[in-house]
């Protein structure tokens, strides 16, 4: 069993370094709101993971991937919201505050904006992502290793996945946060902005029309 578990760690591992519309987003927030606005999006970004986990777990995920017109209805949804988000970075460039050389600490009691916004940007683009439901459905069953129910093997694979999402993209928002002092500066930033909201663009087509 610890073999297969491992094994299938690591394709999960595969996977979750693929990029995809997560990181753009995370990028986005990361570098126009600094750490902790970063590490808030990969938070919701978990959550939605969970929340596609239990579906899948309960079966309802599989009605999903099998109903080509609901599976329709969220994948569209889903690539309005990446489109928006897109738009939202090419209307605004470098509207946002820059990065710190240093994260800032909040004053104590008092609410850092901005946080909610990270979250449920996060969640919301997980959630309305219907490739999720086909992933967990299609290739999670075949990477259950041998001895547990297959539910409870389901289960640990979305936990493992959901770790490896949390570490890796965390890793990734603190790398970019010990850039501060390069990303601060307008016209990178600008720069950034427009390539992240064409790339989210991107992501939304492609979403929408695969």
């Amino acid at each position: 069993m610890l073999t297969a578990l491992l094994g299938a760690t690591g394709v999960l591992a595969l996977l979750t370094l693929v990029p995809g519309p997560d990181m753009a987003i995370v990028t986005k927030r990361a570098i126009t709101r600094g750490r902790a606005d970063g590490l808030r999006t990969v938070a919701g970004i978990a959550v939605g993971l969970l929340i596609w986990g239990a579906l899948t777990v309960a079966g309802l995920a599989a009605l999903l991937a099998a109903s080509a017109e609901v599976y329709l209805v969220v994948k569209l949804a889903g690539a309005a919201y990446l489109c928006w988000l897109g738009l939202q970075a090419l209307l605004r460039p470098g509207a946002e505050p820059a990065v710190p050389a240093e994260p800032a600490v909040p004053a104590e009691g008092r609410p850092e904006p901005g946080g909610g916004g990270a979250w449920r940007t996060g969640l919301v683009a997980n959630v309305l992502n219907p490739k999720i439901a086909v992933f967990y459905t299609g290739l999670l069953p075949a990477l259950v290793p041998p001895g547990p129910r297959p539910a409870v093997g389901m289960a640990l694979l979305v936990l493992v996945h959901v770790l490896l999402t949390v570490v890796w993209l965390g890793t990734y928002v603190y790398v970019l946060s010990r850039a501060g002092r390069f990303f601060a500066r307008p016209r990178v930033r600008r720069a950034l902005d427009r390539t992240t909201g064409v790339v989210l663009i991107g992501f939304g087509v492609r979403v929408a029309t695969t």
